[in-house]
């Protein structure tokens, strides 16, 4: 399976793309999208949306899954990942493409088996689970493909206890 990961956000969102296959996870791309900075969020919206379009159609992904927004910290900047994503949830609707959504803390447990992870040992989990010689930069896009690695975690654990019943 290929799963794009999204890391949302309205002035840097990040993605990874990655193939699953046998119990073998690879990396295919990562990187950020970055609107042009203090635009209309209109524009930034379009932009992010019209680049995920694009990712969409040359990565092939099967599943989106895009990370939640923390409410605790700060509520504004919550309701601004909010709607980048609502447009990363759209873009994978325009394709056909079903979305999974899951909390920073599914993705610590999924990702390090540590739901209180720090960002840090998040990171150093992706760059060893992928075998990549150092973290991927920037770090949105090492969250996206955080993400990206929560989902086939909960994909191969769906798939085990679907097996058992």
């Amino acid at each position: 399976m290929r799963i794009l990961g999204i890391d949302p956000g309205t002035v840097a969102m990040g993605y990874g793309v990655l193939e699953s296959r046998g119990g073998e996870t690879t990396l295919i791309d990562y990187g950020v999208l970055t609107p042009v900075a203090r635009s209309p969020v209109g524009e930034r919206l379009a932009f992010l949306y019209n680049n995920l379009q694009k990712i969409i159609t040359e990565s092939l992904p099967e599943a989106v899954a895009i990370e939640q927004p923390f409410v605790a910290k700060n509520a504004k900047s919550a309701l601004a990942i909010g709607k980048a994503q609502a447009v990363a949830i759209l873009a994978a609707a325009m394709q056909g493409l079903p979305s999974y959504e899951y909390t920073p803390t599914q993705i610590k447990q999924r990702v390090a088996n540590y739901g209180a992870s720090s960002k840090e040992q998040i990171q150093e989990m992706v760059r060893l689970q992928l075998c990549l010689s150092q973290t991927p930069e920037p770090s949105d896009a090492a969250d996206a493909l955080a993400v990206a690695l929560c989902h086939v975690s909960e994909m191969h654990l769906n798939n085990l206890l679907t097996r058992e019943q």
